[in-house]
């Protein structure tokens, strides 16, 4: 049988100092007991990497709440729960946390899904608890059109994203012809649509449009090819097309094979953007160097750069022993939102907390966060970056 839950638990260390008087005051440990958070995320399966990297960010904001008395006096308890990228297996788990609270246990929130479909499975039945969820990456549009009063996103919509990065394809990289590929789930059928409207929108050509299939690619040999190459049909539409840009809506377990192949057939060249499904270090480590120069955009800042500094690197080391990965930052945003709605409500009833995130106004990583009623963000941010040396390096914004 499938486990259901796989958890993990921020635990408080608290350090006597052998002269307390000499020492500054100690903040207090917690002491009303716990309070759960999930993060419905993958963590095993083929996209566990970007679930294991939210969690990890949410696993951080813990550990310093912790570590600063607790939230309103209770220890954070972070578990994870393992979705697998599967939405039955989202609904399944999300009506497991719904026994645990029926059973007594003291449950805050969801943070998750990494994914739009897992998210728009487990919502309905997250709907009936007395909980917040917030999702650092789910995308698709729809999911803040069903009336969910106590459902937010730390990052932006389809519609934001598709709007950026058309204007970033015609405007920053002068193309005029571009193909729009994207996978067969609704997230990347979604995107598309809304960069093919936009594209349009702003007088550029869509030279083609083709779906190909999610998950990692087997390769293929072609009657008198040399090395084999995984999406020979997309490959050859996009030539056909005339093509002078390419944009891909999916998943970093696509997006390299894409790439490679583009560079096998001597389209190396064509400026390639693709969607925050694939700001994820495999999308550099799986493309056998044919990564580099494609464009990649974003729901926040890469921890390579500036934006969260050294300190909170080493914060992130100390409790993951690894380092952060892109969607890090979101996994921590998204929990501090949530510990944030918590203390100016002074409350963990979630009908409270929902309405004083409504009315937060707080500087992130991310950009400001302030809420439509929805509990869409009122400013949302795109990154856009550029893979060079083997890393992600912000373009846009400049």
């Amino acid at each position: 049988m499938r486990a259901l839950i796989a958890f993990s638990i921020c635990v408080v260390l608290v350090v006597s100092a052998c002269t307390p008087a000499a020492q500054p005051a100690q903040p207090a440990t917690p002491s009303k007991g716990d309070v759960i958070v999930f993060v419905a995320v993958p963590l095993s399966g083929f996209m566990a990497n970007g679930g294991q990297t939210i969690l990890g960010g949410v696993r951080l904001a813990a550990h310093e709440i912790n570590q600063s008395g607790g939230l309103l006096g209770y220890n954070v308890v972070v578990e994870g729960i393992d979705d697998e990228a599967d939405s039955g297996l989202a609904a399944e788990n999300a009506q497991a946390i719904a026994e645990r609270v029926a059973g007594g246990e003291r449950v805050l929130g969801v943070i998750g899904h990494l994914n739009s479909g897992q998210t728009e499975a487990a919502l309905p039945i997250y709907d009936g608890l007395d909980i917040v969820v917030i999702t650092p990456t789910s995308s698709l549009q729809s999911l803040t059109a069903q009336g969910y009063r106590r459902f937010f996103r730390v990052n932006a919509s389809d519609a934001t994203q598709a709007a950026v990065d058309a204007r970033f394809l015609v405007e920053k990289l002068g193309a005029t012809r571009i193909a729009v590929l994207h996978n067969d789930e609704q997230y990347g059928i979604d995107l598309a649509a809304g960069v093919q409207a936009e594209l349009e929108a702003l007088g550029a050509d869509v030279a083609t449009v083709r779906q190909i299939p999610i998950g990692p690619p087997d390769p293929v040999n072609e009657p008198g090819a040399g090395q084999p190459v995984y999406y020979p049909e997309a490959l050859a539409e996009i030539q056909a097309s005339g093509a002078d840009a390419v944009f891909y809506a999916g998943y970093e377990i696509e997006c390299p094979y894409l790439r490679y192949d583009l560079r096998e057939v001597g389209l190396e060249g064509l400026p390639f953007l693709a969607s925050d499904g694939c700001f994820l270090a495999a999308t550099i480590d799986e493309s056998d160097g044919a990564a580099a120069g494609m464009y990649v955009s974003a729901f926040g800042p890469s921890p390579e750069g500036d934006t969260v500094g050294q300190n909170w690197v080493a914060g992130y080391q100390a409790v993951e022993y690894r380092n952060p990965d892109t969607y890090s930052i979101n996994g921590y945003v998204a929990m501090r939102v949530l510990i944030e709605g918590v203390q100016k409500a002074n409350s963990l009833e979630a009908n409270a907390v929902a309405d004083a995130i409504r009315d937060l106004d707080m500087e992130t990583f991310i950009g400001q966060i302030q809420y439509e009623d929805t509990g869409d963000l009122k400013d949302p941010a795109i990154f856009i970056y550029k893979v060079e040396e083997d890393e992600f390096r912000q373009v846009y914004p400049e």
